[in-house]
């Protein structure tokens, strides 16, 4: 059942993050049970998305990222793959690190660095698994 105290959609961001050796940032959270996620969250009063980028990825995961490209946007609506019913809108970035000192707060159990195409052999959450699909038909990764 939906939120009812949602009255408008909520737009979040999604953070592709990969390191020097070309592999992504995975975490595992309870906010999708079971499968792999990426660094995320909601968008601020007044802030740009690339900012929310840049603060969700250090608040989550402790790392200075750049190079932000755009990959697409999802609509998630009341997915029941979520632990509460909610309706967002993601925007997913993929970007760079020079750093592989992860720092998780409370919101991941725990995270993992992959290549790309490995990453399609695990458990991903559906959303993650159509951005990761959609680099790599892209070719965005090698930028």
């Amino acid at each position: 059942m939906p939120n009812q105290n949602q009255i408008f959609p909520e737009p979040t961001v999604g953070v592709f993050i990969f390191n020097k050796a070309d592999e992504i940032l995975l975490l595992v959270s309870h906010k999708f049970p079971g499968k792999y996620v990426v660094p995320g969250g909601h968008v601020e009063l007044g802030e740009k998305l690339e900012e929310t980028a840049i603060r969700e990825a250090k608040e989550e995961t402790g790392l200075d990222i750049y190079g932000l490209k755009f990959i697409n946007f999802q609509e998630f609506i009341y997915d029941p793959s979520f632990w509460k019913r909610r309706h967002f809108i993601f925007f997913d970035y993929l970007c760079r690190t020079d750093s592989l000192e992860v720092q998780l707060n409370d919101e991941a159990e725990e995270y993992i660095w992959v290549k790309l195409e490995s990453a399609l052999n695990l458990a991903l959450d559906e959303y993650t698994r159509v951005s990761v699909q959609k680099i790599i038909a892209g070719n965005l990764s090698q930028d």
